[in-house]
This record gives C-alpha cells, structure tokens and sequence, in this order.
C-alpha cells in the first residue's frame, strides 16, 4: 500500500522533474541502453524496489532484452550471459549501491574493468545512471509505491 501519494504532491513532483532531467544525461549518452536497464534493475532488485523492477524489466523486454538475461541479473556473476564489459558495469552498480554495506566501497578492481569496457563519457554516465536509479529507488520506497501496474514505455 502506498504510504504517501509523491506524485500527487507539489514538492515531490518539482523533486521528480528535476530527477527526471537528470537522469536523461544517462540516456542520451553512448552508454548502450541494454546496459542501462541491466544497471537499473539490478539496483533496484538490492533495494527491493518493485515499482522500479516492473518498470525497467518490462521495458528492457519491451526493447528485446531476453527472458534468460533478464531471470539472470540476479546471479549475474554465477552465469555466461553477459558480456564482460556488461559485467564491470554490474559490479559497480552492485557496489555503488551496496556503499553502506561494504567496506571498501568501489574496489580498484572493479574500475579498472570499467576503465577497460568504457571511455571517459560512458563511464560519467554509468555512475550518473548508478547514483539516479538508487534515488528513484529509495523514493519508490520509502513512499511505498509498489510495482506490478506499469505498461512499457508509460513513462
């Protein structure tokens, strides 16, 4: 059940818009889409987003992404589905969301395998993306907005 209606709300609502141009940095750079959606759902499937995971599963398979890459985000380190450079975006999608729970916080690892799948632009635009959907995240469920409603390309 929705604990307060955001989008009925005139702060919430600038909050969005504002949200919103900020997330388009992201989706208009050359960071492929396909890995945009896998970043976004496997932020929201750590924080236990639904409304963000019905959107962004519902419009990555809208777009052609697969029902075994899709069922696989979750596991994406145990499975051969993924490339590698789809991979180090995980990682630091999984560790820049999990920031509070580990102690290093972005392994040098992780981005140097960033370094080596992106240039300078995708890798501003994945940690934009990363920092974008963990507020979309944290909004949806803090209000309580749950998923399950969204149609493909709603928004």
């Amino acid at each position: 059940m929705v604990r307060f209606n955001m989008f009925e709300n005139e702060i919430a609502t600038k909050f969005f818009k504002r949200l919103n141009t900020a997330g388009r940095v992201a989706e208009e750079s050359t960071l492929p889409k396909a890995t945009q959606e896998l970043v976004k759902i496997r932020a929201s499937q750590i924080n236990h987003c639904g409304m963000c995971l019905d959107m962004h599963v519902k419009d990555a398979a809208a777009a052609g992404e697969t029902a075994v890459r899709l069922s696989l985000i979750a596991a994406w380190k145990e499975s051969t589905v993924f490339t590698d450079a789809e991979r180090a975006a995980l990682a630091l999608t999984e560790e820049g969301t999990r920031l509070a729970d580990a102690s290093p916080g972005i392994s040098e690892d992780t981005f140097a395998q960033v370094r080596k799948h992106y240039d300078d632009n995708q890798i501003g635009a994945l940690i934009s993306l990363i920092a974008t959907i963990n507020a979309w995240n944290r909004l949806n469920v803090i209000a309580g907005n749950l998923g399950g409603d969204y149609v493909p390309g709603q928004w």
